[in-house]
């Protein structure tokens, strides 16, 4: 029996009441992503690009349509049952690194892991982002790019089946965000997440399997990669 994948969205809309009338974030998306896979978001903002990523990460509720994880109906799960899937199946990373100021970095590693079933020991996690150096710094003693590498890190470290990240270089210069990327790269590989990246940086979709286009809440085209480059092998 063939497994299902990672993720069916089917028809999926997603519309904000706001003072000034009605915002269509999603027009109608369908997409699957597959076990494994690697996706680059790409798209003007407003294009729906957030919304989406936030839809499959149990952040969000689309208003109409479909969101299937392996195969499961998402809006039919309770919010105890969203909470866990947040917990334990989904490891996110922004654009801020949201590190907490007191804790080192193998102590804010460590508070994902409390609460994961099979987690990566929190020394390996960080080894594996390439900081296995800097276990007992705290985040004003790292770098931007030291600090988005632990919060990669915190996102792995509980083994997540996904990776959602949205705009983890934004705030970076392009030679700490492709060591970011390659972090990024590398955590997904040995773990065999499925892994979403947003970014408007179209350079960087050449690091991933499929390059999905956003525009106008709807998906424009997606592009095929014959094959993956490596993020020290991108300019910008």
């Amino acid at each position: 029996m063939v497994a299902p994948p990672t993720f069916t969205a089917r028809g999926l809309t997603k519309t904000y009441e706001t003072a000034a009338g009605e915002v269509h974030a999603l027009r109608g998306v369908d997409l699957d992503l597959q076990d494994g896979e690697f996706l680059v978001l790409l798209g003007p903002s407003g294009s729906g690009k957030s919304t989406f990523l936030n839809i499959l990460g149990g952040l969000d509720q689309p208003s109409t349509g479909q969101i299937l994880f392996r195969g499961e109906e998402m809006g039919f799960y309770s919010e105890r049952q969203l909470t866990m899937y947040r917990r334990s199946a989904v490891g996110f990373v922004f654009q801020l690194y949201n590190l907490i100021p007191s804790l080192t970095a193998i102590e804010n590693v460590a508070i994902a892991t409390e609460i994961a079933r099979d987690p990566l020991p929190p020394a390996d996690a960080l080894e594996l982002v390439g900081l296995g150096h800097r276990l007992d710094h705290f985040p004003a003693e790292l770098s931007g790019g030291e600090q988005q590498r632990v919060a990669v890190a915190r996102a792995i470290a509980k083994r997540p089946d996904v990776l959602l990240c949205d705009e983890p270089t934004g705030a970076l210069d392009s030679r700490t965000g492709i060591v970011v990327l390659e972090a990024i790269a590398r955590a997904s590989q040995t773990l065999g997440t499925t892994t979403v990246l947003i970014t408007h940086n179209a350079v960087i979709g050449g690091m991933a399997d499929r390059v999905v286009h956003f525009a106008d809440g709807k998906v424009a085209a997606i592009r095929v990669n014959e094959s993956r480059r490596s993020p020290a092998g991108l300019s910008w």
